[in-house]
């Protein structure tokens, strides 16, 4: 690694191989070139004078990329697209004629560009897949252990910490729905020339328009591809772009909620993300064990958020056919945006495979607020045992405001308990009042609601997608 030029940390730190190679300068060119071969056997199969001969050149020369020829070349004439029009052309001698006939530079960069996406995504889908997975596990295990639950950050109604998984699950769900339709519409640009009118076709293929249509099919699909868009300008609709960029900033928001009830939990001492046996959490304070993923995953996914910014505002500032002011923007928007979330997706994988529970804290912390939310079952108890509601609800209001005074000024254990089996019109012993406070039940059909969710819906998805499943993460830093 050159230490002398700058390097985004989206390869050097954070991003996988997989997703690095996607955008790679080798993965770009060589689908151009794989393009180039595409149209000239579908222009040949239509009709024109180009031999087997130039194509099976071609096809020799498909990742032998002479970088250096391109690179002179494009100083030269400051155009990347015919830079390497050349570049193959010096490789090919028999088939340069031929090379790019009739297309305009969108062809190869545009199309280029959706192929790459849609791997990418793919690669995204695969990830989010065995993130599912993983926190499915991690849901089931932990179905039955009671919780505090909280609302505005302030204890309330119990529920347990597989429940509270679930909600994660689901907003993951909703993501790989999110990525499934996007995939299930890739479609290419097709070649339609500068103005997206197809005129350069229709004068090779002599004014006929079946053939025109064709060569965007036959296109399509030698590159994979059921089909391209019907109409377009020079370029494929930039909104494509905003609508693969939303998806990811969907997954970014769920990981970044994720990350921040992690965070929370750890400050409660209830779960915590895994800490390497030589790992530093803080340089002065050697004691501290920061959640330093879960940290980084928000960081991540703050910047994917506000990049789907960029192809928004593209998409919304085209002007007319062609305007050359996205292709700047797009080339580091769109990479960024799939490394960034390829690096969140690794991360909450690592985080949630290697979470620990600590359930004797969960179940302490439980147990002192649980007498004020079971005030209303002792008061029923107290009632059939002949108490006066209202009398019992003003002692309890009472007792509760004194027993609150005591955790919150004199730091002192919840005594609500005691207070209320001290008083005779109560009618209940502390055994009986401790009975009432059993964890379990106060947490409504939490277990059931995470048994029907998992058989419902998530497992399903992992039967559908099993074949995703697998995939190895790794945390370079």
């Amino acid at each position: 690694m050159a230490t002398d030029t700058y390097e985004s940390p989206l390869n050097s730190r954070y991003a996988s191989k997989e997703m690095q190679y996607i955008f790679s300068p080798d993965k770009k060119f060589s689908t151009w070139r794989k393009l180039w071969i595409a149209l000239a056997e579908a222009e040949k199969e239509l009709g024109l004078d180009i031999t087997d001969e130039q194509i099976a050149e071609m096809k020799e020369h498909i990742y032998d990329i002479n970088y250096d020829v391109a690179k002179a070349r494009e100083k030269e004439v400051r155009h990347d697209v015919m830079a390497h029009v050349y570049a193959y052309g010096t490789l090919c001698p028999k088939a340069k004629p031929i090379i790019h006939l009739g297309a305009t530079s969108c062809y190869v960069g545009d199309n280029t560009d959706i192929i790459i996406m849609t791997e990418a995504m793919q690669l995204v889908k695969k990830k989010l897949v065995c993130l599912i997975n993983e926190l499915a596990k991690f849901a089931d295990k932990y179905k039955d252990l009671p919780c505090l639950a909280f609302t505005h950050f302030q204890p309330a109604q119990p529920t347990t910490v597989g429940k509270r998984a679930t909600l994660w699950l689901q907003e993951l769900v909703m993501d790989l729905q999110d990525v499934e339709y996007q995939l299930s519409k890739a479609i290419l640009l097709g070649c339609k020339g500068t103005t997206g009118t197809q005129a350069s076709f229709m004068e090779l293929f002599d004014g006929d328009h079946e053939k025109c249509k064709e060569l965007d099919k036959k296109i399509a699909e030698k590159m994979g591809y059921a089909s391209t868009f019907p109409v377009s300008g020079q370029t494929y609709p930039r909104k494509l772009d905003t609508q693969m960029l939303n998806v990811l900033s969907g997954i970014a928001q769920s990981a970044y909620k994720f990350s921040n009830d992690i965070r929370l939990l750890q400050h409660l001492k209830q779960i915590e993300e895994p800490f390497e046996k030589s790992q530093i959490g803080s340089s002065a304070m050697a004691y501290k064990r920061n959640p330093m993923r879960s940290e980084r995953i928000g960081s991540l996914a703050r910047y994917v958020i506000v990049d789907a910014l960029n192809p928004a505002i593209t998409a919304s500032t085209q002007w007319f056919e062609r305007t050359l002011d996205d292709s700047a923007n797009k080339r580091i928007s769109v990479p960024e945006a799939f490394l960034a979330v390829d690096a969140i997706l690794s991360l909450y994988i690592n985080v949630v495979d290697g979470l620990v529970v600590y359930d004797k804290v969960i179940t302490k912390q439980f147990m002192a607020e649980i007498p004020f939310m079971a005030t209303e079952n002792i008061m029923m108890d107290a009632v059939k045992k002949g108490g006066d509601r209202q009398e019992l609800h003003e002692l309890i209001r009472r007792y509760s405001m004194e027993a609150g005074r005591n955790v919150k000024v004199e730091g002192k254990e919840n005594n609500l308990a005691e207070l209320i089996a001290n008083d005779p019109a109560f009618g209940l012993t502390l055994d009986e009042i401790n009975a009432v406070m059993k964890p379990e039940n106060f947490v409504g059909r939490s277990p059931r609601q995470v048994e029907d969710f998992l058989s419902e819906v998530v497992y399903p998805i992992i039967e559908k997608n099993k074949d995703l499943l697998g995939v190895e993460v790794e945390i370079n830093v």
